[in-house]
């Protein structure tokens, strides 16, 4: 299992897989081709399908352009999907007489890593974690008496706490910046900003409603935040961004916990997000949003648990649950855009994690069905939807409400 670096990215949004990724396959091949005079990129299945509304395009072509000065031409391909992952591409650099390069065909698989094939995972190091499923980390926190946040801290490198310490910090600034934020998301939605107004209405609520409210507004500002392009961290993936950070951000707030407390918090987390990551996906062009939004959902459980003092088998069960019933959730972005369905889900994802938290701090940590089996029955739903229900815009709401929203 790879390092937690690789699955926290901070970059601009909206989407990892679809702008992230591209935008990084491209200044890679730019730099390898900085004699280039032009240009051809062609997208395959969801990139195509979605890659407008995700600013694929926009991205490629910055990041190619930038680096050159030369044109891009992108081709779409959205009814051809490659064999490896629903979203491939295929780079060439072209001479001043026309004469293209060997093709170079990459794939973005999400939470903003590339992929040239099976077993092939560009520029994220080598394996540094022993053990790659909580079955096993539940185990050597038994054995040792210690728990899951450690595993992290005894697996990862010297400066793993400084970059947490970045992560968080760009959590925080998301929260804010978003709150600071108003009038209208980008694209043909017309979507208004609702941070901003859900946080003044949730100050005058008693304190229950209150809580609620505040956790809302926190996921509503980092979502829109990302909806906007803004600086957002992968958690796991830009498309469910908001969810990590409204849970911790609400807490560190309201219970006065240390830096350090919510930053063992990430660590956690990390590995619940890592562990789908290695068996499964986070990719909602593969698996549908239950590998966004299910597992943002499962991390920000596990976090809140373990700030609330819930024993590693309780943080296990508040992240099953998180995952657990968001099994099925399909990916159909209106318009392609990361907007709806997708800020709405970050926010009532924000609010069952700490549903989950509450439930499996009031039991004795004791269940049936394990974090790693929600995560391999996950993985064959993902695989069992069909593709028109996984980030193509084709399905789900998508379908029904494209044509009104683009009149």
């Amino acid at each position: 299992m790879k390092s937690l670096k690789e699955l926290y990215k901070i970059g601009r949004g909206p989407s990892s897989s679809h702008t992230m990724g591209p935008q990084k396959a491209a200044t890679m091949f730019g730099q390898k081709h900085l004699g280039a005079s032009a240009f051809e990129v062609h997208l395959y299945g969801s990139l195509a399908s979605t890659g407008k509304g995700h600013l694929t395009d926009v991205a490629i072509i910055d990041a190619l352009h930038g680096l050159t000065g030369a044109p891009v031409e992108i081709v779409w391909h959205p009814d051809q999907v490659l064999p490896f992952h629903t979203n491939g591409m295929t780079y060439y650099a072209k001479d001043g007489e026309g004469n293209k390069s060997e093709p170079w065909t990459v794939y973005s698989v999400g939470g903003g890593t590339l992929s040239e094939g099976p077993g092939s995972l560009i520029g994220e190091g080598d394996d540094i974690y022993e053990f790659s499923n909580i079955t096993d980390i539940m185990k050597w926190c038994k054995d040792t008496g210690r728990h899951i946040w450690e595993y992290a801290e005894e697996c990862e490198s010297s400066d793993f706490w400084i970059y947490l310490s970045r992560v968080w910090d760009a959590m925080k600034a998301s929260v804010v910046n978003g709150l600071d934020a108003e009038g209208v998301l980008p694209g043909p939605l017309k979507l208004s900003r609702k941070a901003a107004t859900y946080h003044v209405k949730a100050t005058g609520y008693k304190p229950n409603l209150q809580s609620r409210g505040l956790v809302f507004s926190y996921a509503l500002a980092v979502a829109e935040e990302n909806a906007s392009g803004g600086t957002v961290v992968t958690a796991p993936t830009c498309g469910s961004c908001g969810v990590l950070p409204a849970v911790l951000y609400h807490q560190w707030l309201s219970k006065d916990f240390s830096e350090q407390r919510i930053l063992r918090a990430l660590a956690t987390a990390g590995i619940f997000g890592n562990v789908v990551k290695s068996n499964a996906s986070i990719s909602g062009a593969e698996v549908g949003c239950q590998g966004e939004v299910g597992v943002a959902c499962a991390m920000a459980a596990a976090a809140t648990c373990q700030l609330f003092g819930g024993s590693p088998r309780q943080v296990e069960y508040a992240a099953e649950m998180g995952l657990e019933h968001h099994l099925g959730m399909t990916c159909d972005p209106v318009c392609g855009l990361v907007q709806i369905p997708c800020i709405e889900r970050n926010a009532f994802a924000a609010a069952r994690a700490l549903d989950a938290n509450q439930y499996a701090s009031l039991s004795d940590g004791y269940h049936r069905v394990t974090f790693d089996d929600v995560v391999r029955v996950m993985k064959q739903t993902g695989h069992d939807l069909p593709s028109l229900y996984k980030e193509t815009g084709e399905g789900g709401l998508a379908k029904g409400f494209d044509e009104a929203f683009r009149m």
